[in-house]
Parts: structure tokens; C-alpha cells; sequence
């Protein structure tokens, strides 16, 4: 379980956010939501210690990660994966090695085990047979799911999607939405997806965070945020709708 707890941020002169807490629990998917600069990405940086909070604790099975030393940190950011905004393949790689580039690198394993880890990957992706294929020769669906792949390679207990269906056609982005879905069943992944897509929290979600106002201004599951008379949040997801449907 992931514990945040009493989190604020602040760069110079500009707090970003002060006293964020939830919990993320074993398995679950969390969506985080909020108007663009309030600090969703950079809330999930605070999750791997990618960035460190003016105050507050990530309590991570019971450790405060902030506290861990350099190895200990090391080991503990290997439990996550990133779908980073943009997929972020290597151009240089074709699919295979894109995919294979953890394994070689935080492994010992043979290149046959690659092989078979990389084939299985794959075709939790529905890509079987694109391993030759470069980044320039898929489309931005194929992409994406290529960097599902690999995020996913190393068996993480933590995956963060950063904008998964961001710039993706609505069928490809159902596409992308089911495999989260599937990658959080099959693989007993917890699941953090920072998005502005109301329609993928609808689908993909069972806890919401809302930022806004400098801090958590709405948590709860979702058949709680439909039932919400929050003001900020009817207007997020109202503007969102309007936007989508526009």
C-alpha cells in the first residue's frame, strides 16, 4: 500500500500544493485529475522519490521512502513502472530491443529468457510479431502500447501512466484503456493514471484524486465523484465533457 500523507510543495516563491493525503491500496487503480499546472505529475514524482516534498511522508509498505538510503531507494524505484506522456521509445531500437532494454540492463537474464520475457510481453500488448518493426513504422496506438510492454517487463507492483490516451483517437484510446484494465487484473498491478480523460476515469478507475485550489480538493471512489455535489469537481468534469463533446 502506498501511504501519502500530509504532502506540500512548493518551488521557490510557488506553492504547487500543501497537506495532499490518500492511500493507494494493493491492486487498485487511482486516477489523478486537475487542471493543467496543478501538479499531477509532479505528485507522482513524490511517489518514487523522483522529487522530495517541503514536508510529509510516502509511506510505502510501512517505509517512508524518503528516508531510505541510496540502495534501499534504488530497490524501491525498481517496483515501479512509467508509461511516460509520448511513449519516450528509443528511435534507435526496433520493438524488440525497446522492450528488452530493462531486462539487459537491470537483469543477468540469457538472451534466450529475454526472448521469451520479451514475446510474452508482447502479446499482453496484442503485438506479437512487431519485434523487427522500428518506433517510425507504428502507428501512435502501437507505440503506446510498445511502452506498455516495457514498462511492464520487469514485473512492476507499481505502473504510473503518465497521459495514457493523451493525442490517441477515441477507439485507440479504448483500446489503451482496456489493456490498463487488463495489465491491472491479469499482472496484480496498482495502477496510477494522471489523465484529463473524464470518459478513461470512467472506464478504468476505482479511486479519483482532484487537485485544485493549491491542495486534494476531492477523493473518493467513482460511483462516489458521480454522485459529488463538489462544485470545482462538476466544473472539471463538466468543462471536460464539454471539451470532448466540442
Amino acid at each position: 500500500m502506498i501511504e501519502i500523507r500530509n504532502l506540500k510543495k512548493s518551488f521557490g516563491d510557488l506553492l504547487v500544493w500543501e497537506d495532499v493525503s490518500f492511500n493507494i491500496e494493493d491492486g487498485e487503480t487511482v486516477a489523478i485529475i486537475g487542471r493543467s499546472g496543478c501538479g499531477k505529475s509532479v505528485l507522482v514524482k513524490h511517489l518514487n522519490a523522483l522529487i522530495y516534498p517541503d514536508s510529509g511522508e510516502v509511506i510505502i509498505d510501512g517505509e517512508n521512502i524518503f528516508e531510505l538510503e541510496y540502495v534501499a531507494l534504488r530497490k524501491m524505484r525498481q517496483r515501479f513502472g512509467v508509461l511516460f506522456q509520448g511513449s519516450a521509445l528509443f528511435d534507435s531500437l526496433n520493438t524488440f530491443e525497446n522492450i528488452a532494454f530493462p531486462l539487459r540492463y537491470f537483469t543477468d537474464f540469457s538472451d534466450e529468457r529475454i526472448t521469451e520475457k520479451v514475446e510474452e510481453a508482447l502479446s499482453l500488448v496484442n503485438l506479437e510479431g512487431t519485434g523487427e518493426k522500428s518506433p517510425a513504422e507504428l502507428s501512435g496506438g502501437m507505440r503506446r502500447r510498445v511502452a506498455l510492454a516495457r514498462a511492464t517487463i520487469l514485473e512492476p507492483d507499481f505502473l504510473i501512466y503518465d497521459e495514457p490516451t493523451s493525442g490517441l483517437d477515441p477507439q485507440t484510446s479504448s483500446e489503451i484503456n482496456k489493456l490498463i484494465i487488463s495489465m491491472a487484473e491479469n499482472l496484480n498491478i496498482t495502477s496510477i493514471v494522471v489523465t484529463h480523460d473524464i470518459h478513461s476515469v470512467l472506464e478504468i478507475a476505482e479511486k479519483v484524486v482532484f487537485l485544485e485550489n493549491k491542495g486534494l480538493c476531492w477523493y473518493g471512489t467513482v460511483d462516489e465523484m458521480r454522485r459529488s455535489d463538489n462544485e470545482e469537481l462538476m466544473d472539471f468534469i463538466t468543462a471536460s465533457e464539454y471539451q470532448i463533446r466540442n
